[in-house]
C-alpha cells in the first residue's frame, strides 16, 4: 500500500464532495431531520387513549369511576355521549380509539352485590395499539373490581383478603419504559447506512459514467489502493454525522449513553467499514449511478430499518425471516447500541456482535478488490 497514492486518491474525492453541494446535503442535512423526526414523530409508547363514555346510570358512583378513568394518565375523556349509537359513530369516523359504555342500574347492581358489567369498544384498526391500550383498561378495571371486592368483604364482616400473589416488578433497562430512549440511538444505525453506503454506491459508477474509469485503470495503483482512497472521505463525514447524532440525541431528547463513548465510536466504525463497502460493492457492480440509485436503499436502508431489531422485534417474525436477519448488519450494530446506550454493557459481552461486523467488513473489502481487478485494475 503506497500512502501517496491513497492520499491523491482521497483529495480528489474530497474535492468532488465540496463541488457537489446535493452529496453534502445528503450527508448532513438528511440525518439531522431523520433524528428530529424519529425523535419527536416516532413513538410506540401508547399515552391518553382518546376515550368517550356512555353513562346510562348517571350515578355519583358511576361519575366516580370516569373521574378516576380520566386522572390515569394513559386515558383522556374527550366527550360524554347520549348513547351507543354516538359512541359507534364517534368509533367509525377515528374520532375515538375507545368507549366504555356503563349500563343503567350498575350502581344498583354493585351495592345488591350482583353482577354489574362494562361494555368496553376499542378500534383494533391499529393491533399493537389496540392491545397495549386493551391490557390499560383491563389492569384498571381490575383495580376497580378489587376496591369493591374489599367494600364487600367489608360489609359481610369478613377479613380483608390479600391477593395470594404479588408481583414486584424492576425494570433494568430503560427504567421510564419510553421508546425514545431507544430509538434515538439505533436511528444512528439507519443514518450510517444512508450516509456511508448510500454515497458511496455512487462513487465508482460516476467514474465509469464520466468515463474517467479507464484512466484510472491506467495509473500505478492497486485495487486496494483505490478502494481506501475512496472510502476515507465519506469515513470521515459520517462518523461526524455519528458525533453530531449523539450531541442531539443527549441535548435534545437527554439521552445519554450508558456504556464508554470510546467504545461507541470503535463501534461505529466499524459498522461503517461495513456500510461504505458494501456501497462501494454496489458500485463498481452495478456500473450505473441510476442503477446503484435504485439497488442502494433496497439492499442498505430498508434491512437497517425493518430487519434490525430496530423499530420491530426480529422475534415476532417468521423463522425464515428470523434467519434472513443475521446477514443484516445493522442487527449486530443495533445490539451494541443496545448494550452501550441503555445496559452499560463493555467490550466483554458485546464482542461478539464486534467479531460479526469485522468479518463482514473484511469480506466486502475482499469482493470490492475482486471485482475491480476483474474488471482490469
Amino acid at each position: 500500500m503506497n500512502l501517496r497514492k491513497i492520499a491523491a486518491i482521497t483529495r480528489k474525492e474530497f474535492y468532488h464532495l465540496i463541488r457537489d453541494y446535493r452529496s453534502l446535503y445528503l450527508a448532513f442535512a438528511i440525518p439531522l431531520i431523520l433524528i428530529l423526526l424519529f425523535g419527536y414523530a416516532l413513538s410506540l409508547d401508547v399515552e391518553d387513549v382518546r376515550t368517550v363514555i356512555v353513562d346510562y346510570d348517571g350515578t355519583k358512583q358511576s361519575r366516580d369511576l370516569v373521574r378516576r378513568l380520566d386522572a390515569s394518565p394513559y386515558f383522556q375523556v374527550v366527550a360524554h355521549l347520549k348513547n351507543s349509537a354516538e359512541a359507534a359513530d364517534w368509533l367509525d369516523h377515528g374520532r375515538t380509539t375507545l368507549a366504555l359504555v356503563i349500563p343503567p342500574d350498575w350502581t344498583k347492581n354493585i351495592q345488591a352485590d350482583r353482577e354489574a358489567p362494562l361494555q368496553v369498544l376499542l378500534d383494533g384498526s391499529d393491533p399493537n395499539f389496540a392491545n397495549i391500550s386493551a391490557g390499560y383498561i383491563t389492569a384498571f378495571l381490575e383495580r376497580e373490581n378489587t376496591k369493591y371486592l374489599h367494600n364487600f368483604l367489608n360489609r359481610q364482616g369478613q377479613e380483608q383478603m390479600n391477593p395470594p400473589l404479588e408481583g414486584r416488578i424492576r425494570i433494568w433497562f430503560n427504567e421510564d419504559l419510553e421508546s425514545r430512549n431507544f430509538i434515538v440511538p439505533g436511528i444512528i444505525a439507519v443514518i450510517i447506512m444512508i450516509v456511508g453506503a448510500m454515497l458511496t454506491s455512487l462513487v465508482i459508477a460516476r467514474e465509469y459514467e464520466n468515463g474517467t474509469m479507464e484512466t484510472i485503470k491506467s495509473l500505478p495503483i492497486s485495487a486496494g489502493e483505490f478502494i481506501i482512497g475512496k472510502a476515507i472521505p465519506y469515513f470521515f463525514i459520517t462518523l461526524a454525522d455519528v458525533l453530531i447524532a449523539v450531541l442531539m440525541g443527549q441535548v435534545l431528547f437527554g439521552i445519554v449513553m450508558k456504556a464508554n463513548f470510546w467504545l461507541m465510536i470503535t463501534a461505529s466504525s466499524l459498522y461503517l467499514a461495513v456500510a461504505i463497502t458494501l456501497g462501494l460493492l454496489i458500485s463498481s457492480a452495478t456500473k450505473s449511478q441510476l442503477v446503484a440509485n435504485q439497488v442502494s436503499p433496497i439492499v442498505t436502508f430498508l434491512p437497517s430499518m425493518l430487519l434490525s431489531d430496530f423499530v420491530f422485534p426480529v422475534l415476532n417474525m417468521p423463522p425464515v425471516i428470523q434467519t434472513i436477519t443475521y446477514i443484516v448488519p445493522a442487527r449486530y450494530f443495533i445490539n451494541i447500541l443496545k448494550g452501550i446506550y441503555m445496559k452499560n454493557l463493555d467490550i466483554t459481552y458485546l464482542w461478539p456482535s464486534f467479531a460479526v461486523l469485522f468479518v463482514m467488513a473484511a469480506i466486502l473489502a475482499i469482493l470490492n478488490v475482486i471485482v475491480l481487478k476483474r474488471e482490469g485494475m
